[in-house]
């Protein structure tokens, strides 16, 4: 299916790009999170007049993002869990438990931007995970695990 980008997408493409994506990717992802257009004739006409509204509005969002990013840098979050005499955690510390907490502390995450590429944490102690607002945008975060002894 061809769509046209309303916003730059990784992996995929900028603002504007028109991609050949599958079908399912454009009707269950793209175009329900507003990311992409059916690119009919119309809808290139369309996105042709709203350009330019359309750009400045991403760049205000990226400007927005490196702000956050800014302030996020560096910033120490601790979580505490239940784990066991050896330092094991009862369950894990996932990217939603490290997006609340850093909500807590007044930064508005969603839990798809915080990136854990070991998976989740299991283990007492201090890791680092990063976390992107914008796709042009990371940000690192030191995350503390508690242990809380039972």
């Amino acid at each position: 299916m061809q769509v046209i980008l309303m916003e730059k997408v990784a992996n995929l493409g900028n603002l504007g790009d028109v991609v050949k994506v599958r079908d399912g990717y454009a009707r269950n992802f793209l175009i329900p999170t507003h990311a992409a257009r059916r690119a009919t004739a119309a809808a290139i006409k369309d996105f042709e007049t709203k350009r330019a509204d359309l750009e400045k509005a991403a760049g205000e969002k990226l400007a927005a993002s490196q702000a956050l990013a800014e302030k996020m840098n560096g910033r120490t979050v601790h979580i505490t869990q239940k784990a066991g005499v050896d330092g094991r955690l009862f369950g894990s510390v996932t990217n939603a438990d490290i997006a609340d907490a850093l909500t807590r502390i007044d930064f508005k995450v969603a839990k798809a931007q915080v990136r854990m590429p070991n998976g989740p944490l299991k283990t007492v102690g201090e890791h680092t995970v990063t976390v992107v607002p914008h796709t042009d945008v990371v940000a690192e975060v030191k995350v503390v695990v508690l242990g809380e002894v039972t």
